[in-house]
């Protein structure tokens, strides 16, 4: 198809692993019978089409293939088997300094970088101030790269990386470093290529800038795709894997691996024409993500506005409270009881614990009921937010999950006087 920018069909990765390098070298020799490796399987017949013009996000913990399968596409691996197309020039940001040589200075290595990119020395001479304004490391571009810190490695390779107009950018959690106005020029950047129809593949553990700049997210674990289809979906998929509470869909017919599935329901999103109003005026959502050891149990949950009516509406700049009924199916050590906030794309707003608010650091035993309530007042920007509810703790050190409701209510906020950002602060102004 014109319009794919780039196909992973069936790829796997296998790295031979061996216990000493005299091992490897007997083994190429021939020398004595059978291997002398073991065998990694980095990646297992993974499948991905990213079209022009996407921004897609890769998430994963550590080890599940994302760096791997990026490094494949850009041609710094080969696959063990499967096949790969790319359709445009790629400009990657994989590991800090990768492309760089260390004895060069930075102009040397911008033009470095530049041509193995497949530049010529002419189009980089054009882009040159660009990227040294973009970096803006000052006279340290003149020293060796040697000398550099990780921050100035980070904003020379972006600069080079994202200034010299590529088709495709690819970005293996560079952003981690750098400070706050470096990112933030970045993410900016990522707005203007979006804005320009250029394609964007981009690995992070930042969940929140995942949600925000990417079309569609790919869940990978062990080598394996998990699924794919709209951010919030993908990462509240993978917050299950995190705590080791991911269930694979069992029927046949709702895989997460079945793409189209998951594109139709990226494109319909979480909005009012999937939420039906529950009991006492709130809005429940039919499809709700739950999960946990149910050794503690949310039974009940609602909303209620400052005269106390059960609600979904809240006015900006009132008080509101979140209320939930929590029961005991065994004895737990110090639960804790917590709620979230996200926009419609996935963004964690807000949210508070018990534990943050020093509220409840107890024991409960088997067969209590403990009802919670978390009262504030609303700041939020006018429009629709989902609202999240837990019970978690910890078990001789280890975080469990005992229940958990994504997505569980529909809160609308409403607004006369919307500011900048997620949430207003009230601002009092004087002018004389």
């Amino acid at each position: 198809m014109e319009n794919i920018a780039i196909e992973v069909k069936n790829v796997e990765k296998v790295y031979k692993l061996y216990d000493k390098p005299s091992d490897r070298l007997m083994e190429a020799l021939h020398i004595g019978r059978g291997k002398r490796h073991t065998e990694h399987r980095a990646l297992k017949g993974v499948d991905l089409t990213i079209r022009q013009g996407e921004c897609v996000g890769i998430i994963g913990t550590n080890g599940s293939g994302k760096s791997t399968i990026l490094k494949i596409i850009t041609g710094v691996l080969s696959p063990t088997a499967g096949e790969v197309t790319v359709n445009g020039r790629i400009s990657a940001l994989l590991e800090l300094g990768a492309g760089f040589n260390m004895e060069y200075n930075g102009i040397e290595n911008i033009y470095l970088n530049g041509t193995m990119i497949g530049f010529s020395q002419k189009e980089i001479d054009q882009k040159l101030e660009e990227i040294l304004a973009f970096a803006d490391i000052g006279d340290y571009v003149y020293q060796p790269a040697k000398t550099y810190s990780s921050g100035m490695f980070v904003r020379l390779a972006f600069a080079v990386a994202i200034n010299i107009d590529p088709e495709i950018l690819i970005v293996d959690e560079a952003l981690s470093v750098g400070d706050v106005f470096f990112q933030a020029k970045c993410y900016h950047k990522f707005e203007e290529f979006k804005a320009m129809g250029k394609t964007i593949v981009f690995v992070s553990h930042d969940l929140s800038s995942i949600s925000k700049y990417c079309d569609r997210v790919v869940l990978l674990n062990q080598g394996v795709k998990l699924g794919e289809g709209a951010p919030k979906k993908m990462i509240d998929t993978y917050k299950q894997v995190l705590v080791g509470q991911y269930v694979p869909p069992e029927s046949e017919g709702e895989r997460l691996l079945d793409d189209e599935t998951l594109r139709e329901m990226a494109a319909k999103g979480v909005d009012g024409s999937k939420l039906e109003a529950g009991k006492g005026g709130t809005a429940e959502n039919p499809e709700l993500l739950e999960y946990g050891s149910k050794k503690a149990k949310i039974t009940e949950y609602y909303i209620t506005d400052e005269k106390g009516m059960r609600t979904s509406a809240i006015l900006k700049g009132g008080r509101f409270s979140i209320h939930m009924k929590v029961e005991m199916t065994e004895r737990i050590n110090a639960p804790i009881f917590a709620f979230t906030i996200k926009n419609v794309r996935g963004t964690e707003i807000t949210g508070t614990n018990t534990m943050f608010e020093k509220a409840f650091l107890e024991s409960v035993e088997a067969g209590e009921t403990k009802e919670i309530t978390f009262t504030q007042e609303m700041n939020l920007q006018g429009g629709d937010y989902l609202l999240s509810l837990g019970v978690t703790g910890y078990e001789e050190d280890e975080f469990t999950v005992y229940h958990r409701l994504y997505d569980v209510l529909n809160v609308t906020v409403i607004s006369d006087k919307d500011t900048v950002g997620f949430y207003d602060m009230n601002s009092k102004v004087v002018v004389k």
